[in-house]
């Protein structure tokens, strides 16, 4: 197995992503990285040294100050005052997954050699990744337009010997833990502050981590929604391939195709039925649950982009001579897309819990609140009530963040994307979904036991069989909120490969 993963400018591809995190591997800058960071430092401080005139970030101050004029011997302290400034965020921690992204897809950005980097700032940044020595960042304080400023500040102070870091469970000062791994504070030369702070890596670690999750949740919701057809004694015919041929969206037929795989050889979905027809939410499987594997694959391919992308201000072009100030730390292309993967993620949640409501509602044979005694236990009444709470929480996040805008730095920065409350939006109804699917999955499992003795698919029947033995059938009431917990464990230990999510 490959332990290293060498940062170049082949292009990053969610699969690789994937792979870094489940195998763990460090992260290294390639021999081209390195020369092209090295070359664009270069160009810089010749740059500097020879011209007087004002460049934006270099040698003047910074959004509505962009005009004040910095003398050569205060260069560095602008920059340290820049990060220090910024550095204002507040709110709850961002994940830990989230920031170490953060520092992947940073070091991803510097290496292309636009930025005019030191190649000590990027290497320290990889020193910080690869030891697990995560800066704290907080969830609110960016507008999500001259980058991911304040979290992006708060990526940046450990560098500097300021701010404060997770390493190994506990917070510490930077200084310490500089201290204790023999690392100097890096001192920042121009350009510098602003290129580490000018950038969307808050938003699209947030959304890389969030499309890993959906891809899995989408897996998920079609393997437990098989499960609930068959426990609610559905039909195949609405999977039929002739169905969803003369509707052709990609999504629709990839749903409708795994569902027929994972119930292929049950005895169930071959019995002979009594009803005509399904309600919605399981005859519509595929055209729902397909819906949002198409956002899934719009969105993946927004934020590829973005992750293979340069999105500091200025921009250095070596070869041609220029320094050009622009805008590609907007996050609007961000924002819009983490606005259409809550709607998608949302829906499948939606869906979902109305095949929990149906499961419980005693049809088709199944008891009422799928319990014995029904009246002495109230059996799994209450979790469609969960369920329902989190798909209204849902819908209420779901509201799109990217048709906002406040103005800001004194109207310089005149409109902002909102993106990165996109993000921290999203990151919610992502983990709610999963609270909806563990309740279906725990209600599915529970309603296909009274379909004994026939059985489902093989695959499906191995799957409950490893379940069970974390959540075995339900024969009184008891403490649900234990069996919701399992589950949710139950799904994040469980592995896909990467040829099953991303096909």
């Amino acid at each position: 197995m490959n332990t290293t993963h060498f940062i170049s400018s082949e292009i990053l591809e969610l699969t690789t992503i994937c792979d870094i995190i489940f195998q763990n591997r460090k992260i290294e800058l390639s021999e081209t990285a390195i020369d092209k960071i090295q070359k664009c430092r270069d160009y810089l401080d010749e740059k500097i040294k020879n011209q007087d005139e004002p460049i934006y970030g270099i040698n003047t101050g910074f959004g509505s100050l962009c005009d004040v004029k910095i003398s050569k011997d205060k260069l560095t302290q602008l920059q340290e005052n820049l990060v220090m400034s910024h550095a204002c965020g507040t709110g709850d921690e961002v994940p830990q997954p989230v920031v170490k992204l953060m520092l992947l897809l940073k070091v991803q950005s510097l290496s292309y050699g636009h930025s005019g980097v030191q190649l000590e700032t990027v290497q320290r940044l990889i020193d910080f990744y690869n030891n697990d020595v995560l800066p704290v960042i907080y969830t609110q304080g960016s507008l999500g337009a001259s980058g991911d400023l304040a979290p992006l500040a708060h990526l940046a102070l450990p560098l500097i010997a300021k701010g404060e870091v997770r390493y190994k469970g506990n917070v510490c000062k930077a200084q310490e833990i500089l201290t204790q791994f023999n690392w100097d504070p890096i001192q920042l030369k121009s350009k510098e502050g602003l290129a580490l702070l000018n950038g969307t890596q808050f938003m699209s670690a947030y959304g890389i981590h969030l499309l890993l999750e959906s891809y899995k949740l989408s897996y998920f919701a079609d393997l437990i929604s098989g499960i609930s057809l068959e426990a609610f004694d559905g039909r195949i015919e609405p999977f039929n391939e002739l169905v969803h041929l003369v509707r052709p969206h990609q999504g629709q037929i990839k749903t409708a195709e795994r569902v027929r795989t994972f119930l292929e050889g049950s005895e169930l979905i071959q019995q002979k039925k009594k009803h005509v027809q399904d309600p919605y939410s399981f005859r519509c499987i595929p055209q729902v649950h397909g819906a949002t594997k198409d956002t899934l694959s719009f969105v993946s391919q927004v934020f590829k982009t973005e992750i293979n992308a340069v999105t500091d201000n200025p921009n250095i072009f070596v070869g041609e001579d220029e320094i050009i100030s622009g805008g590609n730390f907007h996050g609007q292309p961000l924002a819009l897309a983490l606005d259409y993967l809550k709607i998608a993620v949302a829906e499948l949640g939606n869906i979902s819990e109305r095949r929990i409501y149906q499961l419980v509602s005693g049809l088709r044979g199944l008891p009422a609140f799928l319990v014995d005694n029904p009246g002495l236990n109230s059996g799994f009444m209450i979790p469609q009530y969960t369920a329902a709470s989190i798909v209204s929480a849902n819908k209420q996040l779901a509201s799109p963040a990217s048709v906002d805008s406040i103005v800001s730095s004194n109207g310089q920065e005149d409109h902002v994307s909102m993106g990165a409350n996109a993000a921290t939006q999203c990151y919610k109804v992502v983990y709610n979904l999963k609270r909806v699917l563990s309740i279906e999955l725990l209600n599915a499992s529970q309603a296909i036991y009274f379909r004994k003795p026939l059985k489902s698919s093989p695959l499906i029947e191995s799957f409950l069989d490893s379940y069970r033995v974390e959540v075995p059938f339900v024969k009184e009431d008891l403490i649900f909120y234990n069996l919701i917990e399992k589950t949710l464990h139950f799904i994040d230990d469980f592995y896909i490969e990467n040829e099953l999510l991303f096909d």
